[in-house]
C-alpha cells in the first residue's frame, strides 16, 4: 500500500494564486470556503477549485493577487475571532502563526524592497556621501562584499545604511570589487561627484592601487574629490600588536591551552577554582581575530596566576615564570597597557560615529601615551595608571623592579611612534577635522581661502559662539544661515558624511555568520542580502 507521507509531497506556493489555497499547520486549506484537502496533491486541489469556485477564473493579473490578499486577511480575522471566544489567553500565539512556510521569506523580501526604495528616495537629497567596504567569505565559500553608505542632506540629516551586499563567486581583485561597488552605486542612482571618501580595512585588494584608488579616480573623472581612509579600529588593532612581548604571551597561551585542551584537565581546573572559591571560574581562550580577546585573556590569567600556579604543581607541570619577579612585572605591564588599548578600542566602536569623534579619542590616547612615558621615565617612577605592575612591584620590593620601568617607557614610546606612523591618513585631514569640530578655535589665516571670510563672520558673532557651546555640533551647523555660511556648511556636510571605521561592516559580518551558519549554508545570496538589509 502506498504511504503518502513518505512521498515528500508539500505545499506549492503557486497554488495560492492559481487555486486560492494556503497552508496552515501542515494542512492545505481553501481560502474561499475554508475546507481542507487531505493530501498535498495538485489534482485534489485543482478539482476542489474547479468544482466549487470556478467563477473566480474571471479574476486575472493584479485583480487576482489583490483578491488573494483579501481572502488571507479575512481568514486571519475569522481565526482571531474564534480564538477570542474559545481561548482568549492564546490570542497572541495564534497571531504569531504564519499562513505558510514561505510567508516569512516573502515578507522579508517585501520589507527589504521597501527599505531599499526608501534609501533610494533619500539618496536623491544627499549633498555628499561616503562608502565603507569590507569583504569576507561565508560558510559556502562565497566572497561577500559589504557596502555601507553614509549620506548627508542639506538639513544635516545623516543616513547610515547598508547600500548593498555583492556576492563574488570568482576572483576578488581590486578591479572585481570596483565593478561590484560601481554596480551598487549606479543601481541606487547616486552621482559619483558627491562621493567624499571611501574607507576599507586596508586589505591589499582594497588599499594601495586597489579598490580605494579606483574609486577615487572615478570620482575625479566625474568632477568630485574623494579621500581614502584605513579603518581607524583596524589600525588601532595593528598598533596594539606592535607590543609583541612574546616571552610573556607564549607561556601564557601555552598554559591556557594546557588547561583547556583536554576535557578532564579543564573539568578538574574548574572544580579546583570552585573549591577554593576563586574570583573567576575559568581562564579564557585568546583569539587573535577578536579585537578585545588578548586583553581579556591576559587579565583573567593575571587575576588567577596564583591559582594556576597551584593547579599546575598538582599536575607536575610547574610554571617557573610565575616565580620570576621580572617576568611577572612584564606580565603586569602588558596587562595594563593592553587594558588601556582595549578601552580605546571600545570607545571607537559604535554606529553613527562622526570622524571627528573617533579622531578625538585617538588624539586623547596619544596624549595619554606621552603622559605614561614621562611618568615611567622618572627617577621615582609613577605607576598610578599601571595597577597590575604596581601590585607586582609592591609584592617584590627587594628585587628592584622599578629599574625595569625605563624599558617600559621605551616600549610605550615605540608604540606611540607606531600610532603616529599608521594614522597618517587621518593626520592629513586633521585641519579639516579641527575646523569642523572647533571652528571658533581656528585662526582664519590658517583656514582654506574660500572659508576665511565666513570664518571671520562666525568668530565675530557672539550669538553663534553661544549656540556652539550649547548645541550639539550637528544642530549648530543645522541652524547656520545657508546663504551667509555656505562654504562652512559645505565643509560640515563633507565631514559628517565621512566614515571613520568599518565597524558596521564587521558587525554585519557577525550577523551574516549567525544567519548563514553550518545548518543553513543553502541560504541564497538574495535572501541573505534581504536579511542583512533589515538587520542593519
Amino acid at each position: 500500500r502506498r504511504k503518502v507521507d513518505s512521498e515528500g509531497r508539500r505545499f506549492q506556493d503557486r497554488w495560492k494564486v492559481e487555486y486560492f489555497f494556503t497552508e496552515i499547520r501542515n494542512h492545505c486549506v481553501c481560502l474561499i470556503c475554508q475546507e481542507t484537502v487531505a493530501v498535498y496533491k495538485e489534482f485534489n486541489v485543482k478539482r476542489h477549485y474547479q468544482s466549487r469556485h470556478s467563477t473566480y477564473d474571471k479574476l486575472t493579473g493584479r485583480n487576482r493577487s489583490e483578491k488573494l490578499k483579501h481572502l488571507e486577511a479575512v481568514l486571519i480575522e475569522c481565526v482571531m475571532k474564534m480564538v477570542e471566544n474559545i481561548c482568549p489567553e492564546k490570542k497572541q500565539e495564534f497571531a504569531n502563526i504564519c499562513l505558510a512556510r514561505n510567508t516569512v521569506a516573502r515578507r522579508i523580501e517585501e520589507i527589504s524592497s521597501d527599505i531599499k526604495r526608501q534609501l533610494t528616495s533619500k539618496g536623491v537629497d544627499f549633498d555628499f556621501f561616503s562608502i565603507a567596504c569590507d569583504e569576507s567569505t561565508d560558510l559556502s565559500d562565497t566572497a561577500q562584499l559589504l557596502i555601507f553608505m553614509r549620506g548627508v542632506d542639506d538639513e544635516m540629516n545623516v543616513t547610515e545604511e547598508l547600500l548593498d551586499l555583492q556576492s563574488l563567486t570568482d576572483q576578488t581583485r581590486g578591479k572585481d570589487l570596483f565593478v561590484s561597488v560601481s554596480s551598487a552605486i549606479d543601481d541606487m542612482k547616486l552621482p559619483w561627484n558627491k562621493v567624499t571618501g571611501i574607507i576599507t580595512d586596508g586589505a591589499p585588494a582594497m588599499a594601495g592601487s586597489g579598490l580605494s584608488t579606483l574609486i577615487c579616480n572615478k570620482v575625479i573623472e566625474e568632477g568630485g574629490k574623494a579621500i581614502k581612509l584605513h579603518c581607524i579600529i583596524h589600525q588601532q588593532v595593528l598598533c596594539a600588536k606592535h607590543l609583541k612581548y612574546d616571552h610573556v604571551m607564549k607561556p601564557v597561551l601555552k598554559t591556557i591551552n594546557f588547561i583547556r585542551c583536554k576535557a578532564l584537565c579543564h573539568r578538574q581546573f574548574k572544580q579546583f577554582l570552585l573549591d577554593i572559591q576563586a574570583e573567576y571560574e575559568d581562564v579564557l581562550y585568546h583569539n587573535d581575530v577578536r579585537w578585545l580577546s588578548r586583553g581579556s585573556a591576559l587579565q583573567r590569567f593575571y587575576s588567577l596566576r596564583k591559582e594556576i600556579g597551584e593547579f599546575l604543581e598538582t599536575k607536575g607541570q610547574p610554571m617557573r615564570e610565575l616565580s620570576d619577579p621580572i617576568w611577572l612585572a612584564d606580565l603586569g605591564f602588558l596587562v595594563d597597557i593592553t587594558k588601556h588599548l582595549n578601552v580605546l578600542n571600545t570607545s571607537l566602536q559604535g554606529k553613527d560615529a562622526a570622524v571627528n569623534q573617533l579622531y578625538s579619542h585617538l588624539k586623547a590616547f596619544g596624549t595619554k601615551l606621552q603622559l605614561f612615558i614621562r611618568q615611567l621615565s622618572q627617577t621615582q617612577p609613577n605607576t598610578i595608571h599601571f595597577s597590575a605592575l604596581q601590585e607586582i612591584m609592591n609584592s617584590f620590593p627587594q628585587d628592584n623592579i622599578s629599574a625595569q620601568t625605563s624599558r617600559y617607557a621605551a616600549d610605550i614610546a615605540s608604540l606611540a611612534g607606531e600610532f603616529k606612523r599608521r594614522f597618517q591618513d587621518f593626520a592629513a585631514i586633521e585641519k579639516e577635522i579641527s575646523l569642523f569640530s572647533s571652528p571658533f578655535s581656528v585662526d582664519p589665516d590658517d583656514a582654506p581661502d574660500q572659508l576665511q571670510l565666513e570664518l571671520i563672520e562666525l568668530h565675530c558673532d557672539s550669538e553663534l559662539r553661544s549656540r556652539h557651546q550649547q548645541l550639539s555640533l550637528v544642530n549648530f551647523y543645522r541652524q547656520l544661515d545657508k546663504s551667509r555660511f555656505q562654504e562652512i556648511r559645505t565643509l560640515a556636510k563633507k565631514m559628517l558624511s565621512l566614515f571613520g571605521s568599518t565597524y558596521m561592516c564587521e558587525k554585519t559580518f557577525s550577523a551574516m555568520n549567525f544567519n548563514k551558519n553550518r545548518v543553513r549554508t543553502r541560504l541564497s545570496d538574495s535572501h541573505l542580502r534581504d536579511i542583512l538589509r533589515i538587520k542593519t
